[in-house]
């Protein structure tokens, strides 16, 4: 195999989807598992649907899941520049040179004709007519023309673009290395458009001359761009060009497994589409962002390279490192992969396990200040080892463990109806008690504390421990108590559980009543 050059090339029109960094990370392990080089290039020569900030975002989303480019803009690169609004030059001649050949041509027709040929065509029973072999004749182009009217539009420079000529009866075939050989006939192709009027290609054109001189090896892109593939190919012939080699991926689909995943799924099904999250200034959206939902890159990165590839085992833990040794194009399939969204979670909590707890704590300390709580990084520390189980996105650490920093101001009142009884107030007045007098206020000797006067009072551990945890947490849920009790420390537990009793007591009276 030559050296290795893959590109990713999206446009900037919005924010980059799921499913385009899943193209992304395909381009990015092949390049690494075959030493080659993975290069960013920016197809913008569509410039009226350029969103601004959407190529920053695209490559601020690339370095968070550690896809650097090791080419593309400001990267550098010997074969720039990247951004294709900023090649217009190189693409003009091209074009020019199938004209020449015999391969393209010049037309002049305005949107009113094309509209009257499509017209004219379904009045003969031709519905969604194409510009091609049956039409081209009919038309204002240079083939149609003599020379000398055609020259003469030329100097006028009005409507001027160059389309392709898609030769008849062919059938041209394209070895796919994810569907195999795959076959289109030529008169169902149209004549696609390869240079705008305002001398910008379209990405038909550009897409093959940037990838011939940017000596991109193969292809790995979206299956929607499976149709376009014969022009490309055909476009390579008519240079005398070699093609790379195509690999299309398949479509990642809705939850429900029916059609394509879109931006406004993640509103419907409650999670995010996109990398980093985005405001869409026309709509006034703001759409959720894998990142600020509290979602780690390695996790999306290990859950995304399983929509569509198969590793040929049941592993499903992978590094970035053992995802490059381990992919294989060969390994992708054909049909689409659903987006579980219970999956990605999942995934993202077997992430927070395995994450240091110096390196959880750092990264909620500043959800933790914004709530207004100054805590030392020890008592951080201690925290994520005990919720890290139990959160499987960032920001539940708080939303699931905030009453290690305040005593939450609702309390699961039907568990303190059912489990509360008021004869058994002194037994708690006592144990608060005892907690007070406590030298060391540590789990083990908390545990020996109030366990020894459950035996020692020949008590349930159903009356005393569940009203212990709620009046220390305010909630039933939460890892092992001794431990938490330990950590939110000996004042605050006293002073929990004194207005607690308190509560429960109102509570049960009232139930009482």
């Amino acid at each position: 195999m030559s050296q290795v050059r893959v590109r990713f090339a999206p446009s900037p029109t919005g924010p980059l989807h799921i499913g385009g960094v899943r193209t992304a990370l395909y381009n990015y392990l092949f390049a690494k598992k075959h030493g080659g080089t993975f290069i960013l290039r920016i197809e913008d020569t569509d410039q009226t649907r350029y969103v601004p900030g959407s190529e920053d975002y695209i490559m601020q989303s690339l370095e968070w899941f550690g896809l650097v480019p090791e080419e593309g803009p400001g990267y550098g690169g010997d074969f720039g520049p990247y951004r294709q609004s900023e090649r217009k030059d190189i693409y003009g001649k091209y074009a020019t040179e199938l004209v020449e050949k015999g391969h393209a041509y010049y037309c002049f027709d305005t949107s009113e004709d094309l509209a009257k040929m499509r017209a004219d065509m379904a009045d003969k029973g031709v519905h969604s007519a194409k510009y091609n072999y049956l039409t081209r004749g009919q038309m204002k182009n240079s083939l149609s023309l003599s020379k000398s009217e055609t020259e003469s539009l030329l100097d006028k420079g009005e409507n001027i673009t160059i389309r392709l000529k898609i030769p008849q009866d062919r059938t041209i075939l394209i070895q796919d290395e994810v569907r195999g050989e795959v076959a289109f006939e030529s008169n169902e192709l149209d004549d696609k458009i390869i240079l705008k009027g305002d001398g910008m290609p379209t990405y038909h054109m550009a897409n093959i001359i940037d990838d011939h001189l940017m000596e991109i090896t193969h292809v790995i892109r979206g299956e929607e761009w499976l149709p376009s593939t014969a022009h490309h190919v055909l476009m390579y012939e008519m240079f005398g060009w070699t093609p790379p080699s195509f690999s299309h991926l398949p479509l990642i689909l809705k939850p429900t497994g029916k059609g394509k995943l879109s931006k406004r799924d993640g509103a419907k099904f409650g999670f995010p589409v996109f990398p980093l999250e985005w405001l869409d200034k026309d709509e006034n959206v703001t759409y959720q962002g894998f990142k600020e939902d509290g979602y780690l890159p390695e996790a999306v990165v290990n859950f995304i390279s399983l929509l569509g590839w198969n590793p040929g085992n049941d592993k499903e833990r992978f590094s970035m490192e053992e995802l490059i040794q381990a992919f294989d194009l060969s390994r992708i399939v054909k049909s689409g992969a659903r987006f579980d969204v219970d999956k990605v979670r999942w995934f993202n909590q077997q992430y927070i396990i395995s994450t240091p707890n110096s390196v959880l704590a750092d990264m909620i300390a500043m959800t933790v200040r914004e709530h207004g709580y100054d805590v030392s990084e020890d008592f951080l520390i201690k925290f994520v080892e005990l919720m890290k189980e139990r959160v499987e996105v960032l920001p539940e650490f708080f939303s699931a463990g905030g009453f290690f920093f305040k005593m939450p101001e609702e309390i699961e009142e039907k568990m303190a109806r059912k489990k509360y009884k008021i004869e058994n107030r002194p037994h708690f007045d006592a144990l608060n008690s005892s907690m007070e007098d406590m030298q060391q206020f540590t789990s083990s000797a908390l545990e020996s504390t109030i366990k020894g006067y459950i035996a020692d009072h020949e008590l349930s551990f159903g009356a005393i421990m569940p009203i212990l945890r709620l009046g220390v947490c305010g909630t039933m849920k939460g890892p092992d108590l001794f431990e938490t009790m330990e950590l939110i420390g000996q004042d605050e537990v006293i002073r929990r559980m004194k207005s607690s009793l308190d509560k429960f007591t109102a509570i049960k009276n009232a139930q009482n009543a």
